[in-house]
């Protein structure tokens, strides 16, 4: 019972450790987006599949790949 409460508390402690280390040291800066950047934004929610616009801008999905076919 006892080695089972140590490994708990071991892990706990390297979890703990862990994140303390891998936050982020400086501050966040949460501004609202400028006004081009919404315009585009907005463009891009509005598109129905496959996001035609939006494909290859930092706005869409970069996992996404458009095969056009004719």
């Amino acid at each position: 019972m006892f080695k089972l409460i140590n490994a708990v508390i071991a892990a706990a402690a390297v979890a703990a450790v862990i994140t303390a280390l891998t936050t982020a040291s400086a501050p966040l800066d949460a501004s609202p987006v400028a006004e081009p950047a919404q315009t585009a934004m907005k463009a891009c929610n509005q598109q129905p599949w496959p996001y035609l616009n939006c494909v290859g801008t930092p706005f869409g999905n970069p996992n996404v790949r458009l095969i056009k076919v004719n």
